[in-house]
């Protein structure tokens, strides 16, 4: 296979949790390439009932691991208890968006909005619009955005809301927009396996393709305990719209703590191989931001 697996024994620490211990994390990156460069945003979080996950940073790779900090956004900006994974893009016209993971107050309801600036230094909450709502029955968090000729895709991590002691479980949903701001929905394309590692939920990460076949690397659990723990797997399609995961155990994961490998976002740099960047649990349980380089 073309694509690159994690190894956390070759990989670098590029942002440490804001603080030692279990609930601490600096991680769920995303990543985009502008004029040669790397740009991440990744969310800061601190303990449920001390602040969850109260920002999302974006920020310049300057050799891909010294991370330059150009804009901070706070969960109190947003209206939200807490921010999750975001997504990082630039438009064709050159317009910088931060679709971010918003979690509605006092619910287990998850939204996405999205800021639009001409510089990822200046994005600002007051701009601010709704992109996928959810609904009473469904959170939505957590999105992949990819742009393909002159179509958008987008992979949303989708939780049940009927019963709150089961919201933790997760599908990914497909949609495709013109605009990459009006999506349309094509349904689930991804759902866990009973009986399997991942058959809690699964969370789609990355999305890379080459030629005709797509790769999605993936977040998967088998029991609410695991929640904040998932490892990564890997699921292989024609298309967007139908993956099938690939194994019956995780291609990567932690060797501490719970083992949480996940968020992982893989940038392809042309000829020179690959840039991985992943959220992973380190011996005292908080949960840092690592990257590899894989030569190609």
């Amino acid at each position: 296979m073309p694509f690159p697996l994690p190894s956390y024994e070759r990989s670098r620490v590029v942002v440490p949790p804001p603080q030692e211990g279990g609930g601490y994390w600096a991680g769920a990156p995303s990543a985009c390439v502008a004029d040669g460069e790397i740009y991440l945003a990744y969310r800061l979080r601190r303990p449920i009932g001390h602040g969850r996950g109260y920002a999302v940073v974006v920020a310049r790779a300057i050799d891909g691991e010294r991370l330059e900090t150009l804009c901070v956004i706070d969960s109190d900006q947003m209206a939200a208890e807490s921010l999750e994974r975001p997504a990082l893009v630039v438009t064709p016209d050159g317009i910088w968006r931060l679709y971010l993971s918003c979690a509605t107050p006092g619910t287990k309801h998850w939204r996405v909005e999205v800021l639009e600036a001409a510089d990822p230094r200046s994005f600002d909450p007051a701009t601010a619009e709704v992109v996928l709502p959810g609904s009473d029955l469904i959170g939505v968090k957590d999105p992949v955005v990819l742009r393909q000729g002159d179509k958008w895709h987008l992979w949303a991590s989708c939780h049940p809301l009927a019963d709150p002691e089961e919201a933790d479980q997760m599908v990914t949903d497909y949609a495709t927009s013109a605009d990459g701001l009006e999506w349309t929905w094509h349904g689930t394309v991804l759902a866990g396996r009973p009986g399997n590692w991942d058959s809690r939920g699964v969370r789609i990460s990355s999305v890379v393709t080459d030629g005709g076949e797509t790769v999605a690397y993936y977040d998967g659990r088998a029991s609410a305990a695991e929640n904040y723990e998932e490892r990564t797997g890997i699921a292989i399609g024609d298309g967007f719209g139908v993956l099938e995961p690939q194994g019956t155990r995780p291609a990567a994961a932690s060797p501490y703590a719970g083992g949480g490998l996940r968020y992982l976002v893989a940038v392809p740099l042309q000829d020179a191989g690959w840039r991985l960047y992943y959220e992973a649990t380190r011996p005292d349980g908080a949960h840092e931001l690592r990257t590899e380089l894989i030569a190609a």
